[in-house]
Parts: C-alpha cells; structure tokens; sequence
C-alpha cells in the first residue's frame, strides 16, 4: 500500500503546505497518542525540536494532539534526536517525538517518531498511524478529566552531554586537541560544543547562533565549506560538521579534506574488531555505501550488509543479525552499544579516541581505502512515474549489464524529497559518469513526457 505520510524518515514536507500543517501534527498526536495508551499507567510522551521556526508551531500542535488523547507531554525544546530516543526510555515514556527535518533547509520539518524502547517505529505501526489519520478520532480524545498535562523539562542537555561523554573510552580525554565544530545552526549548538569542552578539547564553534531561519544554511554537514575554511583559519586537528538534528556528521581532517560516512564506518569498524568489540564480523551499510569500502573490509576479513537507505533499516537489520555498527555514507553513524538512533557527536568521540590513542594524526586514521569513483546526481520530479517508462527501465538494463563485472547501478525515488536519485559506481570514472549522464537525461525525458 502506498504511504500519504510517511517517508523513509518519518513525515516530512514544507512548513505550512500538507502534510506538514499544524493541524496534520495535532492530529498525529491524537493518533499515536491512541495507539500508544495501553495499560493503567499515566501516559507520557517527550517531544523534541531543532531550531526551525516551524518548531514553536508544531511542537504546539503536537502537545495539543497527546494532551487531548490523555497523554501527558513533556517539552524538551531544542535538542538533539539522539537525546529524544536517549530520553524517551530513560524518562520511562511511552512514545518520543522529534521536530525535524534533519539536514533540509529551515522551510521544512518533519516529525520522527520513537518507541518506548528508544527505536523508531516500525512500518507496520506507522501504517497503523496513517489508517487512523484519515478517520475521524473524536471518539479517541480522552473524557474531561483525563486529558493530558504539558510541561517543559529541565535538566535534558546536561543528561545528554553526559550520556555522551561516557561513550569516550575511559582512557581517553581530548586534552591537547584543538577540535573545530560546526552544529550546523542546529539542534546540537549548545551541548556538542560543550561536551567536547568538558572532555578537554580546546574547541572552536561555528554554526552555534541558531535565529530560526538559518538552519543547515551554508553550514553543518551538507554544507562544510565553512568549516574547512575554520579548520585552516585557528589550524584545528579536526573539524566536526553536525547536520540539523546533530544525528548524522561528516569530519573534516587537518588538511580541510572531507571525509564522509564510509570511512568513518571503516574506522570505527577496524578500531572495534581489533579491541574485540565488534560484533556480526562486519558492518551494516545502505546501498549507497562505496564499494571501496566493501572491499576494505573484506580485506580485513569483515563483512558488509546492505540495506535500503534509511538509518531506520540499517538499525533493523543490526538488532536482527546482532551487529553493532552501522551507518549511512551521509554520516548517520548508528553504533548500539551507546544509542538506539544515529547520533553525530558520539560517532565523532569514537573517531577521536582511535586519534589520540594512535597518536595519529586524522587524515592518517580517517583515509583507510581508496574510494570507487561514485557519481550521484539527481532528478527532480513533480509528477508521473518516470521509472515505469519502457525506455526508462530499457536504459537502465542496459547500464546495469554495462556494469556488470566493475561497479554497481542504483535508481532510487528519494524517501524525503521529491527526486530521482541516479547513482553510479565502478573502477573507470569516465564510465560512470557517461552512464550517470545518460540516464539522468532520459529520466529526465521521461519526466517531462509525464
């Protein structure tokens, strides 16, 4: 059945333009709200936001639609998805939510709903969502007297920055490390760059003056021109690009290079088998992982999983084969023995104990395999299905048969914008890029036509 709301990250759309209304949220809150009251308990529900103007309106909303369905809300405010997920099972609640749109620009956002055990929802309850969205649940709101209280909660950044810094091995503080972060105007500008403060680091903020509007805009981990410009300036030993919600980061090392998801997977992966921390023999990866990466760990005698894209299919996968790492190449860095979600700053701790306990510098820990030239490039769309097109499928046959024994294909509708992603990858870069061009434009024409 074809999902009205829920994308590969929960909901997400254009503030003020369905589905991301208020009136949308409110009721997604009665819904949840509803499938989530079981038992004879008082009911809670914690709901988190990143500094989106949008947030103020939604996460109203959203106390409004639990509250009318008896559930009682607690309002974290700006902060981390990482600690919604971290606080949802240690406040014993029965559902988190964060207001998000992860790395999109401030006009979005997007509401990411977790279970009592900190993991999101699976399809089955988000489709079990959607069916009582579009009903009518006035026979769902709680009678008078049970409906819900709302309160803010103090204390969470300090509660997160510690669950964080007890993720750094015990032997390890930051001292002597000069660390540039950029938190991406975002949900992490106050308990990233003090985390790291407080584990020693001599630490160097940008992306920390958040107005509501400029969120992921020319900065964060989308965006790290910035902050390899900041690592040059103050001569940082690392640079930390954090995206909106501060659960996915990109590392920039000494040199201003950009280092992305895949070799900080190959890091963490060679650091965790060698203490004998690594479970599964491997990793779990997307599809859009470098196959470069696939061979360095087999190298190692690891192993790569792959799944759809989607941190939320990476973590399922990782709790049904027992590993404990997996991420995305975009920075989502999931590792289960710290955290139920992606999380950007624990990801970078882990990176920075394997540099100070080599006494290496980061390009040297960070550069562990040689890429495969990848090309991604990516068609917008509006209407239609251009992937069903006879000469679209025809294309894309035969490329795939052109790539057959070097490198790999992948189409894919994108799960939170409206695109067509278009990847490529092998050993000859003129190749892919002439098979990525190719196919880009008959999509293209097949859009058109549509």
């Amino acid at each position: 059945m074809k999902r009205r709301y829920f994308g590969t990250d929960g909901i997400r759309g254009q503030s003020n333009l369905f589905p991301m209304t208020p009136d949308l949220a409110m009721r997604v809150g009665i819904a949840v709200g509803t499938i989530f009251r079981r038992g004879a308990h008082r009911h809670r529900v914690v709901i988190g936001k990143d500094t989106r103007l949008s947030g103020y309106m939604l996460e109203n909303a959203m106390v409004a639609g639990f509250t009318a369905a008896g559930i009682d809300a607690f309002v974290l405010g700006p902060i981390p998805t990482p600690a919604v997920a971290m606080l949802t099972r240690s406040l014993r609640a029965d559902i988190g939510v964060m207001i998000s749109a992860s790395h999109n620009p401030f006009y979005d956002n997007g509401i990411k709903l977790f279970g009592p055990d900190g993991y999101k929802l699976s399809d089955d309850l988000e489709m079990e969502i959607e069916d009582l969205l579009d009903t009518d649940m006035t026979a769902q709101l709680a009678k008078s007297a049970e409906i819900g209280r709302a309160k803010r909660i103090d204390g969470v950044h300090d509660r997160y920055i510690e669950h964080a810094k007890r993720t750094l091995p015990r032997d390890v503080t930051l001292q002597g490390l000069r660390v540039a972060i950029d938190c991406a105007n975002g949900a992490a500008y106050r308990v990233a760059p003090a985390a790291l403060w407080e584990l020693g680091a001599d630490v160097v903020t940008i992306g920390n003056e958040p107005d509501g509007l400029n969120i992921n805009l020319d900065c964060g981990s989308t965006h790290p021109e910035a902050l390899q410009r900041k690592v040059h300036e103050v001569r940082a030993d690392i640079g930390i690009a954090l995206d909106g919600d501060a659960d996915r980061v990109q590392i920039i090392d000494e040199n201003g290079k950009f280092i992305d998801g895949d070799q900080l997977m190959a890091v963490i992966a060679e650091s965790w088998a060698a203490d004998g921390t690594l479970r599964g023999n491997g990793i779990v990866a997307t599809v859009m992982s470098n196959l470069g990466l696939e061979r360095f760990l087999t190298g190692k005698g690891l192993n790569l999983q792959r799944t759809k894209v989607g941190d939320r299919y990476v973590v399922e996968h990782m709790r049904q084969n027992d590993y404990n790492v997996g991420g995305e190449q975009s920075g989502h860095m999931v590792l289960s023995d710290f955290g139920t979600t992606g999380d950007g700053l624990v990801a970078a701790l882990q990176v920075l104990a394997c540099v100070k306990r080599s006494g290496k510098s980061v390009s040297e820990i960070c550069n562990r395999f040689e890429p495969v030239p990848q090309v991604l490039k990516n068609v917008r769309i509006k209407t239609g299905q251009p992937l069903e097109d006879t000469v679209v499928r025809q294309a894309i046959a035969d490329a795939e048969s052109e790539l057959a024994k070097t490198g790999r294909l992948l189409i894919r509708p994108s799960g939170t914008e409206p695109l067509i992603r278009v990847m490529a990858e092998g050993d000859d870069r003129a190749q892919v890029e002439r098979i990525v061009d190719e196919l880009v434009n008959v999509i293209g024409s097949a859009r058109t036509a549509a």
